[in-house]
């Protein structure tokens, strides 16, 4: 039986099973998109453990567990999968003040990575929501 037709998790993580899928995360009350970031198997089972949004940094090349140090937890609601059991999508409660390591202008979080929007010209416009 293939991936798209079961109801058997086979999340996949390549060939070698340390490859990294991308992870949508998404406010569950919003519907907001928050952050796509990435996850290894490890990453994955900490979420499922812990009951929170838990990644892979692919620039520090370890675990991280979003809000740990800022406290901006996300706590897991819901998990998603996508046919072909190669991306996930968290749906989540923010915990904290918002979702992002950005800050604005008055010290707090973006409540979202995707804070700013490409107008023409390649300039950036400030949103939030």
């Amino acid at each position: 039986m293939s991936k798209e037709y079961t109801n058997e998790l086979l999340l996949d993580f390549g060939q070698n099973g340390k490859e990294l899928i991308p992870v949508i995360t998404q406010d569950y009350n919003t519907k907001e998109v928050l952050i796509l970031a990435y996850a290894n198997r490890e990453a994955f089972e900490e979420t499922l453990k812990s009951g929170y949004a838990t990644y892979f940094s692919r620039t520090r090349q370890q675990l991280w567990k979003k809000g740990l140090t800022s406290g901006d937890l996300l706590e897991i609601k819901e998990i998603r999968i996508n046919c072909e059991q190669n991306s996930l999508l968290f749906m989540v409660a923010p915990a904290g003040k918002g979702a992002c390591h950005a800050k604005r202008e008055n010290g707090l979080p973006h409540t979202t990575c995707y804070y700013r929007r490409i107008l023409a010209g390649n300039k950036l416009e400030y949103i939030e929501v």
